[in-house]
């Protein structure tokens, strides 16, 4: 099998081609996205000859494109053991980019509202596979993309040196040289993960999915995260704010009549005491066969939504509402999964 080129840090080029300016050469090629030998017409014929003959530039491909009416695109992306994974590119009315990537096929939370908590985990990515998400993405939108959420398939944290040689190519000045202030990793609560991200880095923002601060609802929810605790995971972040000097985003996927009672407001507050955090809520996107205990998920209601926005501001919370992007298509977030036809619309 032909190695692939995208995604390898500058030094392993280096060691695979000479003179060193040749692996320079190579290296902002991929940054760019070139996607073939034969568009890097500053090498010769015959080197672009012999690169083809012993390289591949990407393992992976894009299966299924996927689009929506809010102009959010999904790719079903297929990996080099037939394994697929999606990804999303998301754009807002000001024109920003961002790319939604994954880091696991699959994911081990087992969250009960999310599609891609229902599959199981199959394995962690290679940080080549989560950089060519970037570039596919980046070649779908026909521009550069200059903000990258880690929140798709996955627990990032439970991959992170995968993950960390992924954001050293995407945020280093030799590689895309994307700003660390644009890049967000969101968590369900690997303690480990973050002190280990809190002490090696990069300084990226963060994101907690608290979805519930009622530790024995949480558990229930999303049945992984009992072996964080909330005040282990709130020690984490607390070192991760005293080493990175950064903002924590506490984000809850409102289930209608389940996580947004009073006891929730006034237990996410306790909880954000002495942390800087911003509060983001996310109304539940409905997932094809989400259930709670028995009983199906629903919705919230406009209602719902801003009663409990209200509520948690008047705790003093900075609290954002997000909106919906991709939904159409199973992109938006918790639906990534390889939704079959007869649940999303493809166009």
């Amino acid at each position: 099998m032909k190695q692939s080129l995208v995604g390898l840090p500058l030094t392993e080029l280096e060691k695979l081609f000479t003179p060193s300016f040749r692996a320079r050469q190579l290296y902002q090629h991929i940054c760019r996205g070139t996607r073939s030998f034969a568009e890097m017409t500053d090498f010769s014929l015959s080197l672009r000859e012999t690169m083809e003959n012993r390289y591949t530039l990407y393992s992976s491909e894009i299966v299924q494109q996927f689009k929506d009416r809010d102009g959010s695109v999904k790719l079903q992306i297929g990996l080099s053991n037939e394994a697929r994974i999606e990804s999303i590119l998301l754009a807002d009315k000001t024109g920003r980019k961002t790319a939604c990537l994954s880091t696991q096929v699959g994911c081990p939370i087992g969250c009960v509202f999310c599609r891609t908590g229902m599959l199981g985990f199959n394995r962690n990515l290679a940080s080549t596979e989560i950089v060519e998400q970037y570039l596919h993405l980046q070649t779908v939108a026909g521009s550069r993309i200059d903000n990258v959420v880690v929140m798709g398939m996955g627990e990032p944290l439970l991959n992170i040196e995968e993950l960390r040689k992924a954001l050293v190519f995407l945020t280093s000045a030799e590689g895309v040289n994307l700003s660390k202030r644009s890049v967000t990793i969101s968590t369900s609560g690997a303690a480990a993960g973050i002190w280990d991200l809190a002490e090696k880095g990069p300084n990226v923002r963060l994101a907690l999915s608290l979805i519930t601060a009622d530790e024995k609802l949480r558990g229930r929810l999303m049945p992984a995260t009992r072996a964080n605790p909330l005040s282990t995971v709130k020690d984490a972040l607390r070192r991760y704010q005293q080493s990175q000097k950064r903002r924590v985003t506490l984000e809850i996927v409102i289930l209608g009549g389940v996580n947004n009672r009073q006891k929730d407001v006034d237990l996410t507050a306790d909880f954000a005491q002495g942390l800087k955090v911003a509060v983001n809520l996310i109304p539940w996107n409905p997932v094809f066969g989400a259930l709670f205990e028995g009983a199906p998920l629903r919705q919230p209601s406009r209602a719902e939504t801003n009663g409990f926005a209200e509520s948690l501001r008047r705790k003093g919370l900075n609290v954002t509402v997000r909106l919906k992007k991709g939904c159409d298509v199973g992109g938006a977030c918790g639906q990534l999964g390889y939704l079959p036809r007869t649940e999303v619309h493809e166009t």
